[in-house]
């Protein structure tokens, strides 16, 4: 067989696929059409995505929406393979091993006739709102600023079995401090995670929204890691090893690490919790304002728990008055907060500012930058787990940029 034309067979096939499926989440492909998938709804193609032959990436269009719940054909995609793993469900199983009394291995059935929980809870990319990309120019079909800026952060009620559950089930022993978990899908992703949150709040995931969990979002179980950086949630789960130390996966170690001045230098391997954070979505970069009353609405979240409330500026940060929280409020989820504001049309910027149960407190840029031993606050270095107050600037006009690193 000819070596060249079966490879280019193969590259062809894999990209089909590709687009299929993100058509079906509603992302935009250099020239893919939809294709029916039975576990996908096909849908007309939206902008937000950029993908490769080796990784795709839907940005959520956060200034589209009203409550808290993201659509789930528009939840954020991050996959760092060419291709989705095309996975039966029916044969599909989740191993428990390494440090246990029983190594278990559980049927899609088995996972369902256990207890479960159903939670509202935000998953979201480390790279989210990081400082580079505020000084990236966007493609034409990736969205507003807003967008590709800070959305690669979504929420969704999920529903599934307790992790605790399954490791109780397999019987932890008492040298099990850590798991190693790996996804089904072609790269094998992998991660780490300490016993304690395991025992925690994480679970197994099956549905999302009250659907199946979507191709794209791990079909047909992922693990949601509340509160944590995404890749913690890896998709498509079929091994859980329980180990009695830290491993260093391959995107923890290389792929995720960033260098940090603040110690000497060298790249923090794990970053867990999200800190309290929070964006207007509108009106924000990219959008025009008419003089005269105006609603200013965006999201908070933190990953330490509830959010207690957000503070909006509407003078650059001269002054801060407390915005309306509307809706529940969950913990480690989006919450929806709303400001009425009359424009007089003069140039101004305006921002959020959030707090969560513990006290924590968005931070502006430069004290995020001090904090993190980055001398030179100017300079969009690349950083990850960024939470600093976003600016958007208003000009008499009533256009609106991103000013977080305006010269």
């Amino acid at each position: 067989m000819d070596s060249n034309k079966s490879d280019r067979r193969r590259f062809l096939k894999q990209a089909a696929a590709l687009a299929g499926v993100a058509a079906g989440a509603g992302l935009v492909t250099a020239k893919g059409q939809p294709t029916q998938d039975k576990h996908v709804h096909v849908e007309p193609p939206r902008r937000g995505a950029r993908y490769s032959i080796d990784h795709l990436t839907h940005y959520t269009p956060l200034q589209d929406y009203a409550g808290i719940i993201t659509p789930s054909r528009v939840h954020f995609v991050q996959q760092h393979s060419s291709e989705f793993p095309e996975i039966d469900a029916d044969e599909h199983r989740l191993t428990i091993h390494g440090m246990v009394d029983r190594p278990l291995s559980f049927s899609m059935d088995d996972l369902k006739r256990l207890p479960s929980v159903s939670r509202v809870h935000f998953l979201e990319c480390q790279g989210n709102s990081s400082s580079l990309i505020h000084t990236a120019r966007a493609e034409p079909n990736m969205g507003l600023p807003v967008q590709y800026i800070w959305g690669m952060t979504s929420c969704s009620e999920w529903t599934g079995v307790p992790l605790s559950v399954l490791l109780k089930e397999a019987g932890v022993k008492k040298e099990g401090s850590w798991l190693v978990y790996e996804g089904a899908d072609p790269g094998k992703f992998s991660h780490t995670l300490p016993m304690g949150k395991a025992m925690d709040d994480v679970f197994v995931a099956y549905a999302q929204n009250g659907d199946p969990v979507r191709v794209e979002q791990g079909y047909p179980i992922r693990m949601i890691v509340p509160g944590w950086e995404g890749p913690f949630s890896v998709k498509y789960l079929r091994h859980i090893k329980v180990v009695d130390q830290p491993y260093h996966a391959w995107n923890e170690a290389m792929n995720h690490s960033v260098t940090r001045a603040d110690v000497g230098d060298k790249a923090r391997w794990y970053h867990f919790q999200w800190a309290t954070k929070s964006v207007i979505t509108r009106p924000s970069a990219g959008m025009e304002l008419r003089r005269g009353y105006v609603q200013i609405t965006g999201l908070a979240w933190s990953g330490a728990g509830k959010i207690a409330k957000v503070d909006v500026s509407t003078d650059g940060g001269k002054t801060w008055r407390e915005a309306r929280i509307d809706g529940a409020v969950h913990s480690k989820a989006h919450t929806r907060f709303n400001f009425d504001w009359e424009w007089n049309g003069q140039e101004t910027v305006i921002m959020s500012r959030s707090t969560d149960e513990t006290g924590d407190v968005q931070p502006s840029r430069e004290a995020l930058y001090r904090n993190w031993g980055i001398k030179d606050l100017e300079h969009p270095a690349r950083t990850t787990h960024f939470n600093a107050i976003q600016p958007w600037k208003i000009a008499r006009d009533g256009t609106i940029s991103d000013v977080m690193f305006a010269a």
